[in-house]
């Protein structure tokens, strides 16, 4: 045996101890000696000289010294990387709830002071003399007029009609908490990571750095930025924590609205001179049960929602008078549907793309909005009670949960504001939720047996293809006879940017008849196993242990079955005709032999 070879099987002998020992310590924490491994084999003989290897290798090099992988960012105090544990009380100065809160110190501001021996100076001057608002770049030590405190995490959620949701959260809701700031504030946006895998953020209503102050936040850990919001408008805000991993956590559920008052007042308000009797704040978005379905094509969700709760509105009508003047902040949080936001009965007076008193339409039946996309609505109630339909008029989405209601009423008690915070649960409505629940969808995990049906195949089938898609498995559950191999394939393409080797996978036995791992796999890389022994066999993906599939391997299926099985013509088709010709033949001996006596 080569020398070579011979430190590989220690190498993959000590990383199976180290994997079993990691995975019966912590199912749910992610493995970042997955990565490093991962990066030692891309430097290693094992994959010298392959494409993956180069290709990778020369984009770590060209990212060397961007955002937290430059020493001198962390040095000059550009991150925050102050260990915190997870159940810190909520400092002085903070709403609880997340929301934005002014400090007793705040004052206004019309733009940044010229800091005089910052970088980049002249720029700083040079934007604050022009009749645009300036980026929103301040010094991280800017004392900001509001702070922004907001927890990411993994967790459960209930999405109505007996369904429960795992995926990710932020502040233990799908949306996240609602953000109102005003245009100009400096603001303190800090992130808390409660859960067990890498979290950050991206915050939309910035226009300068993010990802290097709040990217790939450890468990544990917390950190935060400082801004000037100056651009008016409704802004998604999301989880980032690098890399692949950015889609992911948007597609899991951890994304909310972050809006920025204008100092300019909307066209209704002038006009009517008064406020909004009713002002909405309304997300719509989607949840999947596969991550297959959620990166194929333009997704397909298995439900949609307005604010986290399916048919929500309908459950809890949105209540308005005659003449009431409405403003809706809509954001379509996507992740990939388009939507047509529509109220039926309602024409607009004035609808601003993105938010902007400045991109302001006159009139109009509907808005159209792509994932991240925006707008401000206003309209009065018209003088005729009744319920005026709110929905996407792309109503494929529609019939899946994004629906609502705006109830005229004359003797209505309306509330004047409603966020687009999902709803949260406390421990006990929780635990009923998941006592009494109908059905559990999951991206990247094992869902209820209605959802994740097993895929069977019968011994005529000699090879079944998993394939890695979407940070899950799919199919994400295979029944198969004893001596199929199984081939997992590896079909996510982001492998690698600033955060983590999110792309990578591969396939690690948590429970079963016997044990194995593959090594990690990147883009098109695939692992095959043959399943000798009858049982079933649970297993997790290291870097990603909440990605979850199942292989029972059953003698039960016998012939009987061979005719009904997907996996096509093979051994099992063959016998078949073989058998039905021979007894053709059979019968007709014994007619042959009946007509000769």
């Amino acid at each position: 045996m080569k020398k070579t070879d011979f430190l590989s099987g220690i190498r993959s002998s000590l990383l199976l101890i180290f994997l079993m020992l990691a995975v019966g310590a912590n199912e749910s924490k992610a493995c970042e000696a997955c990565n490093r491994l991962f990066l030692a084999q891309l430097k290693g003989a094992e994959r010298d000289g392959s494409l993956v290897s180069k290709e990778l290798l020369a984009t770590i090099a060209a990212q060397e010294h961007i955002g937290r992988n430059n020493p001198a960012h962390t040095q000059a105090g550009w991150s925050n990387n102050t260990v915190i544990p997870a159940d810190e009380q909520v400092p002085s100065g903070y709403d609880q709830s997340g929301a934005t809160q002014r400090t007793a110190s705040s004052s206004t501001r019309s733009a940044p002071v010229a800091w005089g021996n910052a970088d980049f100076i002249d720029i700083i001057r040079r934007d604050n003399s022009l009749s645009l608002p300036a980026t929103s770049f301040v010094p991280q030590h800017t004392p900001p007029d509001k702070r922004v405190r907001i927890t990411l995490e993994e967790g459960d959620s209930y999405l109505g009609n007996g369904v429960i949701y795992k995926g990710f959260t932020i502040d233990g809701k799908i949306p996240g908490t609602t953000i109102i700031v005003d245009e100009g504030d400096i603001v303190e946006f800090k992130i808390v990571n409660k859960g067990d895998l890498p979290h950050g953020a991206s915050i939309h209503a910035v226009n300068s750095q993010t990802s290097k102050y709040l990217g790939k936040i450890e468990p544990g850990d917390s950190a935060q930025v400082v801004f000037q919001a100056n651009m008016p408008g409704v802004y998604m805000y999301h989880c980032a924590p690098g890399g692949h991993a950015i889609p992911m956590h948007i597609i899991f559920g951890q994304y909310g609205m972050m809006v920025v008052r204008p100092k300019e007042k909307f066209e209704l308000e002038k006009i009517l001179n008064k406020e909004p009797d009713i002002e909405i704040f309304l997300v719509q978005h989607e949840y999947y049960a596969s991550g297959k379905d959620a990166v194929e094509g333009q997704g397909k969700p298995m439900y949609t929602a307005f604010n986290g709760k399916l048919f929500r509105y309908v459950e809890e009508p949105i209540v308005g008078k005659p003449g009431d003047y409405v403003r809706i902040n809509y954001l379509n949080a996507g992740p990939n549907l388009f939507a047509t936001f529509h109220i039926v009965g309602i024409i607009w007076d004035f609808a601003y793309w993105q938010g902007n008193p400045a991109n302001r339409f006159t009139g109009g039946q509907s808005v159209t909005a792509g994932p991240s996309d925006s707008w401000v609505i206003e309209f009065r109630i018209p003088p005729d009670e009744g319920s005026y339909l709110m929905l996407s008029h792309a109503v494929g989405s529609t019939d899946r949960g994004a629906i609502g209601l705006l109830v005229c009423d004359r003797d209505a008690q309306p509330n004047k504001t409603y966020l687009s915070d999902g709803i949260s649960y406390t421990d006990e409505e929780m635990e009923e939720f998941r006592e009494k629940a109908v059905r559990t969808i999951t991206p990247f995990g094992i869902g209820s047996p209605d959802v994740d049906v097993p895929v069977v195949y019968g011994p005529e089938t000699e090879e079944v293809i998993v394939r890695i898609i979407g940070n899950s498995y799919y199919p994400k559950v295979v029944k198969v006879a004893p001596g199929t191999t199984i081939r997992w394939i590896n079909e996510d393409v982001f492998t690698y940017m600033e955060g983590e080797f999110s792309g990578i996978h591969n396939v690690l036995v948590r429970s079963g008849p016997e044990r194995f791992y593959s090594p990690m796999l990147a883009h098109a890389e695939s692992f095959s196993q043959v399943m000798k022994e009858p049982g079933e066999y649970t297993y997790i993906c290291t870097p990603h242990p909440y990605m979850v599939g199942k292989v029972i391997v059953s003698e039960e299926l016998g012939l009987r079955n061979m005719q009904y099985m997907a996996g096509g013509p093979g051994q099992g088709g063959t016998m078949l005709w073989v058998v039905l010709i021979m007894a053709a033949f059979a019968l007709m001996i014994g007619i042959i032999s009946l007509i000769n006596k």
